[in-house]
């Protein structure tokens, strides 16, 4: 050690600092700086009206929350949002599954499949508008000839508008959970499967007590960094919906929006973002706690 030490490979470089600085700086500036001054904000009034005059409220912030049937539907509106997040690795895994084997068209379809994750949302959510056209609309006119008089008006609704919204996350993320699966399917060992096979093992019994355990690493990276995302959803929902009817779709990325630069309640709206942060926190503590259980390293 003491000759490393006098090579100087323990030493930090000063070069170093001046690589990492750009990144640094970013950081510091477009993300520590502004959620220090929301944490200073959620206990004022800050409004862009009041021309620069702050308050300081405490806990009023946090107790409007308490009585705020707008921001408890949209907590609901985003945990309904969240269950995307599930049944889109479930949706994908078979698909992973079925590619990872020798099919015919294998790469044109795992290219399909990944297509709706590259696209622009704009277009995305342009081709679903029209695919949810309550009276035009192809699904509709689909559930017409199979019986069904009085179809759902799908994103023109407030009963049924974040439910078209979760099919639209789902159809988008499931190629890009599916390409994972493919990477990591593909590390299972042949030798585990036909072992298996030569001791009479079925099928699905091989799915159920090799693959998915050796897969479950994958799973549980999938399902944190797709909460995250779901979670920060903005894009899709601004385009299709913006939070409507009503507030049908009023998830909590938009009702921050909304707060902060519609009505320009900063402070409320800086309250409000620490709470979708506690939230995020829970369910990443959650997932976590609960890795140990199923989850196979």
């Amino acid at each position: 050690m003491k000759k490393l030490r006098r090579t100087g490979i323990h030493d930090h470089h000063p070069a170093g600092y001046w690589f990492i600085a750009p990144s640094m700086i970013g950081i510091t500036l477009f993300y520590l700086v502004p959620a220090l001054m929301s944490l200073v904000m959620m206990f004022t009034d800050y409004s862009f009206m009041n021309k620069g005059d702050i308050q300081f409220v405490g806990l009023d912030n946090f107790r409007r929350l308490a009585g705020d049937a707008s921001f408890h539907n949209s907590v609901l509106k985003t945990f309904i949002f969240l269950l995307t997040v599930p049944v889109s690795l479930i949706v994908a895994f078979p698909i992973a599954y079925i590619l990872n084997r020798s099919v015919y068209w294998a790469k044109l379809l795992r290219t399909l499949y990944f297509l709706p994750y590259i696209m622009n949302g704009v277009a995305i959510a342009f081709v679903w508008m029209l695919l949810f056209h309550p009276s035009l609309g192809p699904i509709n006119g689909a559930l017409r000839l199979v019986g069904i008089a009085d179809p759902p008006g799908w994103l023109s609704e407030s009963g049924t508008a974040i439910y078209a919204l979760c099919i639209i996350q789902i159809w988008i993320m499931v190629g890009y959970n599916m390409i994972i699966y493919l990477s990591s399917l593909q590390e299972v060992p042949k030798e585990l499967l036909e072992a298996a096979t030569i001791d009479g093992a079925r099928l699905w019994h091989s799915i159920r007590y090799i693959t998915v355990p050796l897969v479950s690493p994958t799973t549980f990276l999938l399902l944190i960094t797709g909460f995250i995302s779901a979670i920060k959803t903005f894009g899709i929902i601004q385009a299709t919906t913006a939070g409507g009817p009503g507030e049908g779709s009023n998830v909590l990325s938009l009702y921050i929006y909304k707060t902060a630069f519609r009505y320009y309640e900063m402070g409320y709206a800086s309250a409000v973002s620490w709470m979708l942060f506690a939230i995020v926190m829970l369910i990443m503590l959650v997932n976590w706690a609960g890795q140990r259980r199923w989850v196979h390293y």
